[in-house]
């Protein structure tokens, strides 16, 4: 199975990082949003990505030059998908809009098309029928600034053939990550089954108000020596996703706690349009958060 031609559905902060790293990596490179915003806002990420590459990461710039000239943005579905041998879907985390957007694309895309999905938390089975091409259908789950961070948790479902499923943990080391092969579906992967439950308990420590972000930070930078506290990793997944998550599974589960934290991040962040880096505002005020100043921890 060839892959030259990948489409990116989802401009957002990881849906931009996904397209540029594939795109510095060789591939041609069609990027989707469904809004005008969406793309202008993913062109100005990809030009903040060639400062990082340039001035951090050693890329010349013949290579920076060559990656635009990889990428193209488009608001049109049909022209996004029509020579796209993999797409890569970094939508909202919401399960209705994923199944209506699979529901169009099917009809759109070439068979040759291979689907994946770089949902947080959602189990490819529940939309896979919506897709069309179930066994051309699994998860290729991507962690936040994906050249640093650089891990392709590949994960399929039942009906996920076995070939696409390699052909995928290939295409992923292709592209600078190191494959992680999931071999049964589960809620949050790897990384979000051992990330999810630290951010949930920074979330009940905001809502019973027994500390506040910053000494959640501290607390945790301290005594791990990382260099991000739980909330600050909020801020970098983005706050409408934690948010979106946490609704989902307050719903699903009719548990309170979650729904409770829900509610706190609607209130305090998504009403207000802080939604984390992207927006430059979330837990704290971006390019220059409080937790990088070298007196944080002091």
């Amino acid at each position: 199975m060839e892959i030259k031609n990948v489409t990116i559905a989802g401009a957002g902060t990881l849906g931009s990082q996904i397209a540029w790293q594939t795109a510095f990596m060789g591939f041609d490179v069609m990027v989707y949003d469904a809004f005008d915003k969406g793309i202008e806002k993913s062109k100005k990420f990809h030009q903040q990505f060639a400062h990082i590459f340039k001035s951090k990461r050693g890329a010349t710039q013949d290579q920076i030059d060559q990656t635009f000239a990889r990428l193209t943005y488009t608001t049109n579905l049909a022209e996004a998908i029509k020579g796209a041998d993999i797409l890569s879907e970094s939508i909202p985390e919401n399960l209705k809009i994923k199944k209506e957007f699979y529901t169009k694309i099917a009809k759109l895309a070439p068979e040759k098309t291979i689907f994946t999905t770089n949902t947080s938390t959602l189990l490819p089975r529940y939309f896979a029928e919506e897709t069309g091409r179930p066994s051309k259908f699994l998860a290729l789950h991507f962690a936040n600034w994906i050249w640093d961070a650089n891990i392709g948790e590949v994960m399929g479902h039942s009906g996920t053939d076995k070939k696409v499923f390699n052909r995928v943990i290939e295409f992923a080391r292709e592209i600078g990550m190191v494959s992680i092969p999931i071999h049964k579906e589960q809620n949050g992967y790897v990384i979000n089954t051992l990330l999810g439950p630290l951010l949930s308990a920074a979330g009940n420590l905001l809502i019973n108000e027994i500390t506040d972000h910053e000494t959640i930070d501290k607390t945790w930078m301290i005594t791990t020596g990382v260099k991000m506290g739980p909330c600050a990793i909020m801020d970098m997944i983005g706050l409408e996703t934690i948010y979106n998550v946490e609704k989902h599974w307050g719903e699903q589960q009719n548990d309170e706690t979650t729904l409770k934290r829900a509610a706190y991040f609607k209130k305090n962040f998504i009403d207000k349009g802080k939604l984390g880096m992207k927006t430059n505002a979330g837990f704290y005020t971006y390019p220059n958060p409080k937790y990088q100043d070298p007196d944080f921890l002091k």
